[in-house]
């Protein structure tokens, strides 16, 4: 459609939003997204089948670790889908270029400190679980390994940024399926037929980020052959440098905070024994894949969203968060009654260890529970992110990551393992409220009141 001129003095560019529109970026991500969850379970699995459990635990807090430092850098991925969305709904092409240039640059330079900084990093990640000797060694030997791929593995987070942005999903799903099935290919022949153990599930996925990158590198700069040119000067425009960094520290904060709660979350189970540490463990995998079931829908609604906001077009935005969250919702009820039939013949086939399966289905109901208390939270997640509001995802990040705080440590106490599930679900729950409410105020500030 043509763009439309309004009373300010402002374009309009009208765009409709289906469930035809929404599957078409939704469906990809969930089934990219989906190949993530399984990385983590044959990794586990590979692990798992050595029957040693102080190896699994090491692998476990290798991951919250890796997780912890690394994941705090997907602002580089939402930064760049929801800026490019707007760019594009602005039909502005050499904008798109210049975001993506800008965000390459940043994730280079962190992925750099990262791998140089990693001795450092698993020192740190040792004293804060504060694990057995046997487990430590083993999660070491992971992150050492893991950061070794920093600056590929971030510039991918940029790469698979721009491709959502743009909407082009079964691009996206491509490089994705890519990189996850040739990371569980290298670990199940590295980690378990070549017994390189926990070392080789670390070496495969350094392979297959190189590999990630280079070929998604190739696909988005075949892309800006149609581009308009830009200059260096309007790669380093100060108002626009400023307000990447201002945006991406927001979601830094944001995410270092959730990595955070996770991470908390493990190590309260550390404390509670070994056998507890593995079995949550194992029981985190349920959430991991509940949230990349809502990540697709989420993935959704922050590129129609950014795309909204960009082109000035409120209905847009509006039936977008509609359609998402109502799928959102389906998908989450599915997937807790299938965690429910068949959640404990998938813990059997993950370990061997009788006494980690004993536990990890006891606490299963809790696990599966997950995706339906998480909905609303990551559902609000992708509207803020591709809307770049970020400074309110950030204070009601902060606001319930509080509560949590002391739901974590009161309920742990008193109930156990119960207590810190418990507490994770009050957590999931808080986050999804607190920007519902705040939404209406944004939306009419953006927009202007309907």
């Amino acid at each position: 459609m043509m763009p439309i001129e309004t009373v300010d003095g402002s374009d309009r560019r009208p765009f409709e939003v289906t469930n035809r529109v929404v599957l078409s970026i939704a469906a990809p991500m969930t089934v990219a997204y989906l190949t993530t969850p399984l990385l983590g379970l044959v990794d586990t699995a590979v692990v798992g089948q050595m029957g040693d459990v102080a190896l699994l635990g090491g692998l476990a807090a290798g991951a919250v670790i890796f997780d912890l430092v690394f994941t705090s850098f997907n602002f580089l991925r939402a930064g760049t889908t929801g800026l490019i969305a707007q760019a594009y709904g602005a039909g502005n092409p050499a904008e798109e270029q210049t975001i993506f240039w800008r965000a390459s640059a940043l994730a280079i330079l962190c992925g750099l400190i990262l791998a140089i900084a990693s001795p450092l990093i698993s020192l740190v990640g040792i004293w804060f679980i504060g694990a057995s000797e046997a487990v430590s060694a083993a999660m070491s030997t992971y992150i050492k390994i893991r950061l070794l791929a920093a600056p590929l593995s971030l510039l991918n987070y940029v790469i698979l940024g721009y491709l959502l942005g743009k909407g082009e999903a079964r691009i996206a799903l491509g490089l994705q399926v890519l990189i996850n099935v040739l990371n569980i290919t290298l670990s199940v022949w590295w980690g378990l037929y070549l017994d390189l153990g926990v070392g080789g599930v670390a070496w495969a996925a350094v392979a297959s980020e190189t590999l990630a990158a280079a070929l998604g590198t190739g696909i988005v700069l075949s892309g800006f052959q149609r581009f308009a040119s830009f200059s260096l000067k309007e790669l380093a425009e100060r108002t626009a440098v400023k307000r990447l960094m201002v945006f991406n520290r927001d979601i830094l904060i944001r995410t270092f905070v959730l990595m955070g709660a996770f991470a908390l979350f493990t190590r309260q189970g550390a404390h509670l024994g070994t056998v507890e540490i593995a079995a949550n463990a194992i029981l985190m995998h349920f959430l991991v894949i509940a949230g990349f079931f809502l990540d697709g829908f989420a993935a959704a609604v922050e590129q129609l969203s950014g795309r909204a906001v960009g082109a000035r077009y409120r209905p847009a935005f509006d039936k977008a968060i509609k359609l998402t969250t109502l799928w959102g919702a389906f998908l989450a009820l599915i997937f807790c009654a299938v965690a429910l039939i068949w959640g404990g013949s998938l813990i059997g086939v993950i370990t061997t260890s009788e006494e980690v399966r004993s536990e990890a289905i006891k606490y299963l109901p809790l696990a599966a529970l997950t995706g339906l208390t998480g909905v609303l939270a990551f559902q609000m997640d992708g509207i803020y992110l591709g809307a770049t509001w970020s400074a309110t995802l950030r204070n009601m990040m902060l606001l319930s990551f509080t509560i949590y705080i002391a739901a974590l440590f009161i309920l742990g106490q008193f109930f156990a393992n119960y207590g810190l599930w418990l507490a994770l679900h009050i957590f999931l729950i808080l986050r999804g409220l607190t920007l519902t409410i705040a939404l209406p105020r944004l939306r009419n500030a953006t927009f202007g009141a309907s």
